[in-house]
């Protein structure tokens, strides 16, 4: 079993909860832990025959979030989460979205999920 991950994607989006937050796309933090087998065969030919391919996930993750508009955190974190998952080589994945600045005297609010196959 091997451990993908994606980390600090600074992605901009609408989490629109307050009506000051309609206006202005805000800053999210998404980090991306994916569990999957490396068939033997691609360590042995170094070709990325059967693996997780993380790049196309990550573009996935880039469009649903950039285009997006989310009133809540937990609803975004939730969907990157499904969007992952869609690969059935992924056998467990956790993702967190940190939502900088969210709170006042606070670094960030964020919202991590998880699930297994």
């Amino acid at each position: 079993m091997a451990t993908i991950q994606i980390k600090n994607l600074l992605l901009r989006t609408f989490i629109v909860f307050n009506p000051e937050e309609l206006v202005n796309k805000q800053d999210v933090i998404i980090n991306i832990e994916i569990e999957t087998d490396i068939p033997e065969k691609a360590l042995e030919t170094d070709e990325p025959d059967g693996i997780v391919d993380y790049k196309t996930i990550t573009k996935k993750v880039i469009a649903l979030v950039q285009d997006g508009r989310f009133k809540l955190l937990e609803v975004l974190t939730k969907n990157v989460l499904d969007l992952v998952m869609e690969d059935l080589r992924v056998k467990k994945a956790r993702v967190e979205v940190d939502k900088p600045h969210a709170l006042r005297f606070a670094e960030s609010v964020s919202v991590q999920l998880e699930r297994e196959r």
